[in-house]
């Protein structure tokens, strides 16, 4: 028989207090469904699954009118609920790494004397991700010319072209009429004179009618939405064509693959935990997955370009241009490119990867999605 749980029982595990559970009930919110032996009121598994939800979105700082609006969607069913949760959560956890970060940095220069401005010290609270780690992403992050051509190709005879997630606009082709889609201001800025005009907004909320056009792109973003799975539907809801550059972010295809992750930086296979795979992103738009190798000397700093320059590893600006490193927390990145480091300086970097030395380009789990 399906356990039924008292509200005191439901009270004490959850850690709130019965009075919150009976103004749940009172508000139609979460209201006890089933009846013990004693005739007392009580939690059905279901019940009990709508307050995990509710509970949850109290703890990230939703308002009730706004909850009951989020589990009460019908557009959504209970697994589609927990992704939607479950990536709002993670992107709490980033804004906190990211906090921390930030002043794991002040730290620093307090020690040295440095006081930052008032202006920074307000810059922790509230950013998005790009926010901490894209103030010199145009400076490393720069549009690779072979990568550029493979993904323009794709985009078959568009002529007019949204780039979600766009960024400082570095893979956005010259010869069509772009539109860009990027919801942080910091990124927005450094969009250069002349480019395409960007609308702040996110992937799963494209503020464009249907078929509006010819093709929508997206370039080594859909790491960072909250809802990979709604930002894809989106972007085919606005293009006959769908054009998504991602990466494969399963064992074989990366994590064991790549030597900075299988070697320095296993902390990088919790970031990618229940994340939808490229498998099933390629199913939500019906593409066919194409792979895309990495040139040696790669123009653009994504995480996997300096697969034949480990040194630029140690480089902090480098670092700063890839939300990796800023997700794993600095103790994992000091304890990383430590390593890395005494690795190069002894030769055993060297010796472990000499295989590496004679290749031009290298397949690292980059994907291009064509739908």
């Amino acid at each position: 028989m399906e356990e039924q749980l008292t509200v005191g029982r439901v009270a004490g595990l959850a850690g709130v207090s019965v009075r919150t559970l009976h103004h749940y009930d009172e508000i139609g919110l979460v209201r006890p469904s089933a009846r013990t032996s004693a005739g007392y009121r009580a939690y059905s598994a279901g019940d009990v699954e709508r307050l995990r939800e509710v509970l949850a979105y109290r703890r990230l700082g939703f308002g009730l009118r706004e909850i009951a609006d989020l589990v009460d969607d019908p557009a959504t069913d209970a697994v589609a609920r927990l992704h939607r949760l479950r990536a709002l959560l993670l992107d709490q956890r980033d804004r906190a790494a990211a906090m921390v970060t930030a002043i794991d940095r002040e730290l620093e220069a307090r020690a040295m004397g440095i006081r930052t401005t008032p202006e920074d010290q307000l810059k922790v609270f509230g950013p998005q991700l790009y926010e901490v780690i894209g103030s010199d992403y145009g400076a490393t992050r720069r549009t690779e010319p072979r990568i550029a051509a493979k993904v323009w190709d794709a985009l078959g005879d568009a002529r007019t072209v949204l780039n979600v997630g766009a960024g400082t606009g570095s893979y956005e082709p010259p010869d069509r009429e772009v539109t860009a889609v990027e919801p942080s201001a910091v990124m927005r800025a450094q969009r250069p004179p002349g480019a395409a005009r960007c609308v702040a907004a996110a992937a799963e909320s494209l503020p464009f009618e249907d078929q509006s056009f010819d093709a929508a792109m997206a370039f080594s973003t859909v790491h960072h939405w909250q809802d990979p799975v709604a930002g894809l539907r989106e972007m085919r809801r606005v293009a006959r064509r769908v054009v998504v550059f991602t990466h494969d972010a399963s064992d074989a295809g990366w994590l064991h693959r790549f030597w900075l992750t299988r070697d320095y930086l296993p902390e990088a296979a919790r970031l990618v935990v229940g994340r939808p795979s490229v498998d099933q992103l390629a199913g939500v738009i019906g593409a066919r997955m194409e792979p895309v190798l990495i040139p040696w000397d790669c123009a653009d700093g994504f995480f996997e370009a300096h697969w034949r320059r480990p040194e630029a590893y140690l480089e902090e600006p480098v670092r700063r241009a890839v939300s990796v490193w800023t997700r794993v927390g600095p103790k994992a990145e000091q304890r990383a490119v430590g390593r890395l480091r005494d690795d190069l300086a002894s030769g055993r970097w060297a010796e472990r990867n000499r295989d590496l030395v004679a290749l031009d380009t290298a397949e690292l789990g980059l994907r291009l999605l064509v739908a």
